[in-house]
């Protein structure tokens, strides 16, 4: 059963074993103090406060509290309606659908999402203004790609924008930007900070969902990768970039882009490279049934990303690249609560502190690039300490020991708590 009760003045969370999202251990029998959105103190001592004071105390008998989970790679829009809702839905029925969606994350435990493609900004102000329920989002608005690039929704037959035809369905409702050329590139960009965006993401390469583009394709040439960088940095944030090939993360870091999103088929040169940059790899630990492919195009190109997933992270440790974690689930709405299992999934590839440590502050130091985009400013995301957004869970169980735990957020959650308010409550 979940509840949800407005923000307390104070709220103290008594006897926890508390995962800063930083240490590898805990920080036993604490007690943490929260006033309004922030966390005030976390103490070994008891805190002085109780019902008489208008404190709202909840006792947490010894269990596991963390900081709420973040994805650094998700399409709310994309992950609450088809390929066909966005071809044929009404344009309400997708904001419905993805407001929806969005509580569904939160009650997952993501109190923090970075949208890598969708029309979010609205829904973002909605969430943070508390008209709905739903994790604080990272907006990158539109998918900026060229004529033919992996987010060009356009159907085979359309006349592309340059040659005088309409945009695409997917344009229309800014899920996608099609530009071709620098000044269209500059424009889109800015297009995307104007409605909100805090960080800009252009696709560069081939993928297994889009419809014309081999994996090997090198898409936007040089010139136009930088002028958007330019354009982004100007705006004080930065560039992202959808693209798994040496040659295309090659060409992304010579431009700037700070930010690598997947990288799958990367070699080991590149990704050491990308630890020379000091660039993100914004990774997701994929497996072939995280997507359903009907044709087989797309899907021998979606088996060979998920080849490539375990040695990519072996050289990103070795060589200790800045790795976030993120789902991109698309366009499958049934496939929405994996995000959960390939949280847990990180188990493969890292100890369970690694894990966590990504999944809390690690994807925060990302998300923080956004500079004075960033509308969370107001205090530290993805950790429990003394000035940081009151975000946390309350596990039954211990993750650091079974992280499997985080991949069943119904029975394993027992309380999550957002900028101070309860959002579940089922202890």
């Amino acid at each position: 059963m979940t509840t949800a009760t407005r923000a307390s003045q104070r709220m103290i969370i008594r006897d926890v074993r508390v995962f800063d999202g930083v240490n590898d251990r805990t920080q036993d029998n604490a007690d943490v103090l929260i006033e309004g959105s922030h966390v005030i103190a976390v103490s070994t001592s008891p805190i002085a406060g109780d019902a008489s004071d208008g404190v709202v105390e909840i006792a947490g008998k010894g269990r596991f509290l963390m900081p709420g989970l973040s994805d650094a790679h998700v399409h709310l829009m994309g992950n609450a309606n088809s390929m066909l809702d966005f071809v044929q839905g009404p344009t309400g029925t997708l904001y419905g659908n993805t407001i929806a969606e969005a509580k569904r994350m939160l009650l997952r435990g993501f109190t923090t999402v970075r949208d890598m493609g969708g029309d979010t900004a609205p829904v973002k102000a909605l969430i943070d203004r508390g008209t709905f329920e739903g994790p604080r989002i990272f907006p990158s608005q539109a998918m900026i790609s060229q004529t033919s690039g992996h987010a060009d929704f356009a159907f085979v037959y359309d006349i592309p924008e340059e040659f005088g035809g309409k945009p695409s369905r997917t344009e229309d409702i800014h899920f996608t930007r099609v530009a071709d050329g620098v000044p269209r590139v500059l424009a889109a960009v800015r297009e995307q900070l104007r409605m909100g965006a805090t960080q800009i993401k252009l696709t560069l390469g081939g993928g297994a969902a889009s419809m014309y583009d081999p994996l090997n394709t090198l898409q936007y040439t040089p010139d136009e990768i930088a002028a958007a960088v330019q354009a982004a940095t100007d705006y004080g944030t930065y560039v992202a970039t959808h693209v798994y090939t040496p040659a295309g993360i090659a060409r992304a870091l010579d431009a700037g882009v700070r930010s690598i999103e997947h990288g799958h088929l990367a070699d080991e040169a590149t990704v050491r490279r990308i630890a020379d940059a000091q660039a993100w790899l914004s990774m997701q630990p994929f497996a072939e049934d995280d997507h359903h492919y009907p044709d087989p195009v797309r899907a021998g190109k979606n088996t060979e990303i998920c080849r490539g997933t375990a040695q990519v992270y072996e050289w990103a440790k070795k060589y200790g690249v800045k790795t976030a974690w993120g789902t991109d689930l698309l366009l499958e709405p049934q496939s929405a609560p994996r995000q959960s299992a390939m949280a847990a999934r990180l188990r493969d590839f890292y100890s369970n502190a690694e894990a966590l440590r990504m999944l809390t502050s690690g994807n925060a130091e990302l998300f923080e690039m956004a500079g004075e985009r960033n509308s969370y400013r107001g205090g530290k995301l993805g950790v429990i300490a003394e000035g940081a957004w009151a975000d946390m869970i309350l596990v039954e169980g211990d993750p650091l020991t079974d992280l499997s735990l985080i991949g069943d957020p119904e029975n394993a959650f027992k309380l999550i708590v957002k900028g101070g308010q309860v959002v579940k409550n089922t202890l």
